[in-house]
């Protein structure tokens, strides 16, 4: 059974939130309206950096019909896979920076019959948010910010990183003991066929294995690695969107890009699994 995750806390004082009618309130007297589809919006504006922080709507489109095609299905097995083996009948788990869904979307699927599974899914951006919480209602949707996640201490089982940008105190603070981060960066040959399209040389890739951040331990990790055929110039434009590479390259880079019909791309990413239970802070 998918359920959302009801732990929330107020992004302002971090008291619990407790839902009445279309909204979230804390006992301070903050109140959040939740949106007709569904989502919340707990990013205060004196947490913004801009006006719309995060994927603009055109950005958020294109990663949904790339992954929509089954282009990441692969790396959505495995971390499903990842998230699943020894979780506790009732869990809690939060996609920290969840895009438009794919990923808890494609967990909620694999996640068996008797198992009860509360999901969560963050992002600052309100587009991406949007697209999530109209595509899975069983699920719980926030925009919110992984600087301040709006999530009680101690009241999750596993936290998803998906090449995104980890704030490991936070995911600490509000992992339960023992519980797990899942994390999923890059690999050095990560979509080297593109990068080499758009840019004059490509930079040497880090080969050290990461250092296990304060709080946890680290547990056995896994990779993906396949060939990736993208037909279409649209499709290689939406891979490029949903990557920092579009704002990296050159104009001349990202044009050599767009003259492309078909490329055949590495996907190289590591899945990095660390338990809460290191030293504390």
């Amino acid at each position: 059974m998918i359920m959302p995750f009801q732990a929330l806390a107020c992004p302002l004082d971090g008291t619990p939130l407790h839902r009445h009618g279309m909204s979230w309130r804390c006992a301070g007297g903050h109140c959040f309206d939740i949106a007709s589809q569904g989502y919340a919006n707990l990013l205060p504006v004196q947490h913004k950096r801009s006006r719309d922080p995060g994927d603009s709507k055109e950005m958020v489109a294109a990663r949904r019909r790339f992954l929509d095609a089954g282009c990441y299905a692969p790396i959505a097995a495995a971390v499903s896979r990842a998230v699943l083996a020894g979780l506790p009948p009732d869990a809690s788990c939060l996609d920290a920076g969840c895009g438009e869904g794919y990923y808890l979307r494609q967990l909620a699927m694999a996640a068996g019959a008797g198992q009860t599974l509360a999901l969560l899914g963050l992002d600052i951006s309100k587009w991406a948010v949007l697209s999530a919480a109209k595509q899975e209602q069983r699920a719980g949707w926030v925009v919110g910010s992984n600087a301040n996640l709006p999530v009680l201490p101690g009241s999750l089982d596993r936290v998803l990183c998906m090449f995104g940008f980890p704030v490991y105190s936070e995911f600490a603070r509000v992992l339960r003991r023992d519980g797990v981060l899942l994390q999923v960066d890059a690999g050095p040959d990560h979509l080297r066929e593109l990068r080499e399209v758009i840019y004059p040389t490509l930079k040497p890739e880090r080969t050290t294995d990461p250092q296990a951040p304060q709080g946890f331990t680290a547990a056995p990790g896994d990779s993906v690695r396949y060939a990736l055929e993208l037909t279409g110039a649209e499709q290689i434009a939406d891979l490029l969107a949903m990557t920092p590479h579009l704002y990296r390259a050159s104009a001349e880079g990202r044009a050599r890009a767009a003259a492309l019909t078909a490329l055949t791309v590495t996907v190289d990413v590591r899945l990095t699994r660390w338990v809460r239970g290191g030293p504390s802070r």
